[in-house]
């Protein structure tokens, strides 16, 4: 069965992710986006009166493509809740590898791109790094007895996207991993010291 042919405002949204990533938002003009999806500046005005929400519609596909496109795939035979954490930064630490560290997270490329959005693309960035953080958060619920009472588990989270977003920073610059791996390693012994505390915590 042959698979249906995308429509135009899909192919749009489709390129517009692929060169925001590549070459960034501002170094995306509306010509390279017709270019890459096939299409006249008619189709791609009808659907998107600006680029800006070009940009929006790329942002909502990220935010609900979290899930299939993001954790499933990492957390994919993964069970231990505090594992599925790492496995996720695995994902990206992977994803930085086969692109021999060109990869970059996409909304935080985007966020560190774009110095004063608007506030619809501010929100869209926002929802988008908050959907992460509650992704790693829910992990921590799922393993809260395993840490002291008093641990702020979504500071924690907090933490482990700051991580991430600046291990993925230092490796584009550097054009290695060993700063990924640094905080990566640093932040797993934290996680190993506080697991320790809280067993020393329980009668």
């Amino acid at each position: 069965m042959t698979a249906p042919i995308p429509n135009t405002a899909t192919r749009i949204v489709d390129a517009a992710m692929q060169l925001f990533g590549e070459k960034g938002y501002g170094s995306t003009s509306v010509a390279d986006i017709l270019a890459a999806a096939n299409a006249n500046s008619g189709s791609l005005y009808h659907a998107f009166p600006t680029k800006q929400d070009v940009l929006i519609a790329v942002l909502r596909r990220y935010l609900e493509g979290i899930w299939p496109m993001l954790l499933a795939p990492a957390w994919e035979g993964v069970a231990d809740p505090v594992e599925r954490i790492f496995a996720l930064l695995d994902r990206y630490r992977e994803l930085l590898k086969i692109t021999d560290c060109s990869f970059g997270c996409p909304i935080g490329s985007l966020a560190l791109e774009i110095h004063e959005p608007d506030p619809p693309v501010r929100a869209l960035l926002a929802a988008n790094f908050e959907a992460w953080v509650a992704a790693v958060r829910t992990c921590l619920d799922a393993a809260a007895n395993r840490f002291p009472p008093e641990v702020d588990r979504q500071g924690l989270a907090q933490l482990v996207l700051s991580v991430m977003e600046g291990g993925v920073m230092q490796a584009r610059t550097h054009r290695n991993l060993a700063s990924f791996d640094a905080g990566v390693t640093a932040l797993r012994h934290y996680f190993r010291l506080l697991e320790r505390q809280a067993r020393g915590l329980r009668p």
